[in-house]
Parts: C-alpha cells; structure tokens; sequence
C-alpha cells in the first residue's frame, strides 16, 4: 500500500477514526514503549477511552468486527471464546458441577472486552498499513 493509497484510506473515516488512526501513527501500537505515556498525557477520560477501547465493540463485537471487514481477527476470537467455553464445560462436566452463573458473567464481560480493546489498533492496521491476519491481539500490551 503506498502513501498516497494510505491517506485516501483514512480520508474516508469519520473524525474520531481519524484521530485514533493519527495517534496510533504518532504513538505506535499499544505495547509500543511512547503509547502508555502518550495515552496518560492526554487531556480526559473520554480522549484515553477514544484511543484505547471501543464502546460499540463492547457490547456488539463479533457483528461490529464482520462490519469493519476484521473477519479473520473475528473468527480467531471467536475460536477462542469456544475454546475456553468447552475448557471450562469440561473441567466442570469432570468435577460434576454446573458452571457457576457468576463465572459465565465474568468470562463474558473479559470476552467483550477482548472485542473492545483490540477493536481500534486492529481496524488501524486494516485501514491504514493494509495488514489484514489473523492475529487479534498483534500489537497489543499483554
């Protein structure tokens, strides 16, 4: 993808991608070492929210990521979130136990905020750098 294909991309965002793209271009990804200092410098709650989670991900994540086209980063999560669910049906199926309702809440909250805070470096790197693979968490401070 070259410069001028990468400025046309973003040109057809919204203004809150494109200020997410731009500090993400500024500041790098999140597990670069300028990201965290950038994000604590900024002005408001709201503006670190912005950069580093995505509320509509939150609550809507596999539909939102097949929107944006983030269908190979969406299946991998996907595959995650039933891993970990036959893991824990298994463990607990072994142990003659029902899964907790409070363990089902929990994972399901984690589970949405995978979706909200690998949302906007992913759609950035779609967009931007042309970079579409599998990896949903590429880039992303663990």
């Amino acid at each position: 993808m070259s410069t001028t294909d990468q400025t046309q991309s973003t040109g057809q965002h919204s203004a809150k991608w494109q200020e997410r793209f731009n500090f993400f271009e500024t500041y790098g990804a999140p597990n670069d070492p300028r990201f965290k200092p950038a994000v604590n410098a900024l002005p408001d709650f709201k503006k670190k929210l912005l950069v580093c989670a995505n509320i509509i991900a939150f609550f809507f994540g596999p539909i939102y990521f097949f929107v944006l086209g983030l269908w190979k980063k969406n299946l991998a999560l996907i595959g995650v979130i039933i891993a970990v669910n036959i893991v824990i049906a298994l463990l607990f199926g072994i142990l003659g136990m029902e899964v907790p309702a409070a363990l089902g809440t929990g994972l399901n909250v984690v589970f949405s905020l995978m979706y909200a805070l690998t949302a906007n470096y992913s759609y950035y790197l779609k967009e931007v750098k042309g970079e579409q693979g599998w990896n949903p968490f590429k880039g992303m401070r663990l």
